[in-house]
C-alpha cells in the first residue's frame, strides 16, 4: 500500500502530471444521469401530451351532458392543475411506474397519490393505506372501489430503463471522455534547472504552471510573458476525429431514445421528428400506444363512476382523443356507407366521434343501389286514349 500511496502522491503534487496521465479516468464514468432522464422524458412526455388533448364525454341514456364530472376530467380536476397538466402527470407516472393511483378529497378534489401501499386481499376489494400526496398523508385507507387506479403493464418501465442504462450510461461516459481527450490542447515545459530546483522554487514554478494552464483554458486570446529558463511549447492534441465522435456520441443518444419508445409503444421517428413515413408512424403510434391507453382509462372510469345498472341503463365515460377519425379523409368512404343502406346517419357520426342528431335513424339508399323493384319511377306518364 505504500507504494501505491507514493505513486499516487508523485502525481498529485504536479496538477499537470495528473491532467497528462488522465487521472480523472479512476472516476465512475457511468454516472450519466442526464441521459437517462432525457430519454425518459423524451418518450414518456410525448405519449403524455398525447393523451393530454383527450376529451371526457360524460353520458346519460348514451347522450352526452355536462355536469360537475365533466367539469372536474376536462377543466378543473383540482385547485392546482389544470386538466391537460393534471393528465400528461397521471400517464408520466403510470408509464414509469406501472401502476397509478387517484383518490377523491374531501374537498372533491381529484389529487394523483405519490406514495401508497397496497394490500391485496383474495375474497374482498384491495385496500391502498399509507396514502400520501405531495406533504399530506391520509389517515384513512381507501378501497378499490373508491380509488381510481390503473396498472400498466407487468413490470415496471423504471426497471427496465435502469439495467438498459447501465450499459448505455458507461459507453456514453467513455466516449465522452476519449473525445476530450482527443481534442485536449497539450503542452511542454522546459524548465533549466541546472542552477539548483529547492522548494521554494518548486512552488513558484507550479503557481506559474496553473496560472498559465487556467489563461488558456478560459480565455479565448491568451497572452503569458516567458521567463528566463522557462519554455512553453503547445503540441496540437487533436487527432482530426471530433466531428466523429459527436457524431457517435449522438448516435449513442439516439439509440437509447429507440430503445425506451420500443418499450411503450411509440415509433421512435416521431420522438426524433423524422418526417418520413409520418403519417403510417402516427397510426402505428395511435392504434398500439394511445388507443390502449384509452382504453384503460376510460374502462376504470366507467368502473367506479357507475355501478351495473347505470352502465347497462346507458350511463358511461367516453374519451375521445387522437383517435377520433377523420371524416374528411373518410368522406367517400362515408358516402358510400350512407348511400347504400348498410347504415344511417346516426350510426356512423357515433363510429366516429360524434354525437347523434335527430331524425338521423333514417336509411337512405340511392338510385343506383336500389334493386328494380325498389326503384322509384319519376316522370310523367303518358296515356294513350
Amino acid at each position: 500500500m505504500a507504494v501505491f500511496s507514493t505513486f499516487f502522491d508523485i502525481f498529485k503534487k504536479n496538477s499537470e502530471l495528473e491532467f497528462m496521465y488522465d487521472m480523472e479516468f479512476l472516476n465512475d464514468t457511468s454516472s450519466r444521469a442526464y441521459l437517462k432522464k432525457m430519454a425518459v422524458d423524451s418518450c414518456i412526455n410525448f405519449v403524455g401530451r398525447t393523451i393530454s388533448q383527450s376529451e371526457f364525454r360524460y353520458k346519460e341514456d348514451d347522450k352526452a351532458v355536462k355536469n360537475d364530472w365533466y367539469y372536474k376530467l376536462n377543466v378543473r380536476p383540482n385547485t392546482d392543475d389544470s386538466a391537460s397538466t393534471f393528465w400528461q402527470k397521471y400517464i408520466y407516472k403510470l408509464l414509469y411506474e406501472n401502476e397509478a393511483l387517484i383518490v377523491l378529497s374531501d374537498t372533491n378534489d381529484l389529487l394523483i397519490v405519490d406514495s401508497f401501499v397496497r394490500t391485496e386481499l383474495a375474497l374482498y376489494e384491495d385496500t391502498f393505506s399509507d396514502v400520501i400526496v405531495k406533504d399530506y398523508t391520509f389517515e384513512r385507507t381507501f378501497k378499490m372501489s373508491e380509488v381510481i387506479y390503473i396498472e400498466y403493464n407487468n413490470e415496471k418501465l423504471e426497471s427496465f430503463i435502469s439495467g438498459l442504462f447501465g450499459d448505455y450510461g458507461e459507453l456514453f461516459g467513455r466516449m465522452i471522455e476519449v473525445s476530450l481527450r482527443n481534442n485536449q490542447i497539450r503542452g511542454t515545459v522546459d524548465v533549466d534547472t541546472v542552477q539548483g530546483f529547492d522548494e521554494a522554487k518548486k512552488l513558484k514554478l507550479q503557481n506559474y504552471i496553473d496560472k498559465l494552464y487556467s489563461s488558456f483554458s478560459k480565455n479565448s486570446v491568451a497572452i503569458v510573458p516567458q521567463m528566463k529558463g522557462f519554455n512553453y511549447n503547445e503540441i496540437n492534441g487533436s487527432t482530426g476525429n471530433s466531428s466523429q465522435s459527436i457524431d457517435e456520441l449522438t448516435k449513442v443518444k439516439r439509440t437509447l431514445i429507440d430503445d425506451v419508445a420500443r418499450m411503450i409503444g411509440v415509433p421512435s421517428s416521431l420522438i426524433h421528428g423524422d418526417m418520413a413515413d409520418l403519417e403510417a408512424n402516427i397510426e402505428v403510434y395511435t392504434k398500439f400506444c394511445i388507443t390502449p391507453l384509452l382504453k384503460k382509462v376510460q374502462d376504470e372510469l366507467n368502473a367506479k363512476l357507475f355501478d351495473q345498472e347505470e352502465y347497462l341503463a346507458g350511463n358511461s365515460i367516453e374519451v375521445i382523443g387522437i383517435n377520433k377519425p377523420d371524416i374528411f379523409k373518410r368522406s367517400e368512404s362515408i358516402d358510400k356507407l350512407l348511400s347504400s343502406g348498410g347504415f344511417n346517419k346516426n350510426e356512423i357520426r357515433i363510429a366516429n366521434g360524434y354525437e347523434p342528431v335527430e331524425g338521423g335513424d333514417i336509411f337512405m339508399v340511392t338510385k343506383n343501389y336500389q334493386s328494380e323493384a325498389d326503384a322509384v319511377k319519376g316522370g310523367e306518364t303518358n296515356n294513350d286514349d
